[in-house]
């Protein structure tokens, strides 16, 4: 073929509709099938854009704004304007420039990637290319000199725009813009993104404890896991400042002196460890264009006010996902941040790179867990709290992450088998009759299986009936009739679920679930007969 025409989605357009994914604008991808038509120039090609084709496509985006504008990693909704259309004209007068004099083409290099390998040593089979950026300094129409940033993407509006690449005689690609009046959106380019993010900078998954919080994290996080661009860590009650963002620890280093049997000496220095805070922070700025997730796990279990300290203000974000108000950095902060960021480019924002203040930006994303059952230990003040999206892990029954069918766990005493998410059902309603809390209920991964679905005898009574004992209803004096221990016309204390020698008394817990009304099944292999109560029964065992 002399000519591949690529239809432009959303996803690879730089000016793209509000709540389009944020694709790099460093990137363009295309079609595999595109892939055999640039084969044989090693792992780069030269193009060429003609000024008069930018020029009519800049101003057929001018005539749909507003839409969104990407440029230099920021994001943010452009309006029509008189001053919009002439500073871009301005701008590509100095890109079509050489040596002070007007010209009509320019040329580009451009990087093929496919089948790259990954971070993670994984090969990437997408098909695309980057190096598509050229910093350019232009005078804008108000006569100040400012930096700009020319790329293709720029003039590729999604769902109107088709990008043309001629192979010409010189061996040059030939780059150009059609558009259509009417958008068309045809989902081509679907799932090409491997991440779609939320507007939500900051959230807190709660409800209660076993729902599934923690797997609704990695869920959203699970490609970037992959690349390291999640950072986790678990807040508890000696958690601080220093411990969430970092400080001077002593350290080893060697001295470059043998000692007297040939061997390095070191000597104890002082060091500025960063902590998980500081590590995504860092992280995040040095790579704008891919998103960072800190993960908190068990963000109550610690206390807020004390850990945040003055980042607590970094949490109020703007319409584009920065920080609205900067904070200042100490002096033992600023000098290791100025470290970090030495050689790292950061446009705009000089006190930043200098380590000055530290600001948010936009691809920092903070994902954090929270077990209702446990909000007393460190209660969050309102003014942390609105400072969140907060989305609540409701109980159901859990499905295989992989084929998406309902779990049928099951609970093992002793060859009778009762269905797990029964159980649940059932103990969660007493639970809620008992102490009217909806808090202390148990969600379907409270207690996990084997490979098999089973949850052994020895597992439920350590976990479950733990909890449920020492958690739930030791202050409402187990009066109900699911504690009736039916040998004694006693209690079933939790003592009773263990003999003298410490192993789990099966009997005991057959039992507790007989009192919930629970029919058993008979495990594979096992024979049984059936009790007055329809309950099957291992046959010789206690009852």
């Amino acid at each position: 073929m002399d000519e591949i025409v690529k239809r432009i989605s959303d996803t690879n357009a730089s000016y793209r509709t509000r709540g389009a994914g944020d694709a790099k604008n460093t990137d363009l991808f295309l079609d595999n099938d595109f892939y055999s038509y640039f084969k044989g120039y090693d792992e780069q090609i030269t193009v060429r854009f003609n000024k008069e084709n930018l020029s009519q496509a800049i101003l057929f985006i001018a005539s749909i704004l507003p839409r969104k504008f990407d440029c230099s990693a920021t994001h943010k909704e452009i309006f029509y304007s008189k001053e919009f259309v002439i500073n871009q004209l301005l701008f590509l007068d100095a890109v079509f420039s050489e040596n002070g004099n007007p010209i009509d083409t320019i040329t580009q290099k451009w990087n093929i990637r496919k089948d790259q390998e990954k971070k993670n040593k994984k090969i990437d089979t997408r098909f695309y290319f980057n190096g598509l950026i050229k910093d350019i300094e232009y005078v804008d129409n108000s006569g100040k000199t400012v930096d700009g940033k020319f790329t293709i993407r720029n003039y590729l509006a999604g769902g109107f725009s088709d990008l043309h690449i001629k192979k010409s005689n010189d061996g040059i690609f030939d780059v150009y813009i059609t558009n259509k009046t009417e958008a068309d959106n045809d989902d081509k380019d679907k799932d090409l993104e491997e991440l779609e993010l939320s507007e939500n900078y900051q959230q807190i998954y709660y409800g209660a404890p076993g729902t599934g919080k923690s797997h609704s994290v990695k869920l959203e996080t699970k490609a970037l896991e992959k690349q390291g661009r999640v950072v986790r860590t678990t807040f508890h009650p000696d958690s601080d400042y220093s411990t969430f963002v970092g400080c001077y620890k002593p350290t080893m280093r060697k001295t470059g002196v043998k000692n007297a049997v040939g061997k390095d000496e070191e000597t104890i220095v002082y060091e500025f460890v960063p902590q998980s805070f500081l590590q995504a922070y860092v992280d995040a700025w040095k790579s704008l264009d891919e998103p960072e997730f800190l993960v908190i796990e068990e963000i109550n279990r610690g206390n807020c006010a004390q850990i945040f300290g003055d980042l607590f203000q970094l949490l109020d974000r703007d319409g584009n996902g920065y920080s609205e108000y900067a904070i200042r950095a100490d002096k033992d902060l600023q000098k290791y941040l100025g470290e970090a960021f030495d050689g790292v480019e950061i446009d705009g924002y000089p006190k930043i790179k200098r380590g000055e203040e530290l600001l948010l930006p936009k691809n920092f994303y903070i994902r954090a867990t929270m077990n209702t059952s446990d909000q007393s230990l460190f209660p969050i003040d309102s003014a942390f709290k609105r400072r969140w999206d907060w989305k609540y892990i409701p109980i159901a029954k859990g499905e295989d992450r992989d084929t998406k069918k309902e779990l049928e766990w099951k609970i093992d005493a002793d060859g009778e088998r009762y269905d797990w998410w029964e159980f649940i059902q059932k103990i969660n309603k007493i639970v809620i009759d008992t102490t009217s809390s909806e808090d202390k209920q148990l969600g379907f991964f409270f207690c996990k299986s084997d490979r098999e679905g089973i949850i052994r005898a020895e597992t439920f009574v350590s976990k479950v009936i733990f909890y449920l004992w020492n958690d739930v209803f030791k202050d409402y004096g187990f009066d109900d009739e699911i504690f009736k221990d039916r040998d004694d016309n006693g209690k079933l204390s939790f003592d009773k679920f263990y003999d003298g020698k410490g192993d789990v008394v099966v009997g005991k817990v057959r039992m507790f679930l007989r009192n919930l009304k629970l029919e058993s099944e008979k495990a594979v292999g096992n024979a049984g007969e059936v009790d007055n109560g329809g309950t099957e029964v291992k046959a010789g065992a206690e009852a």
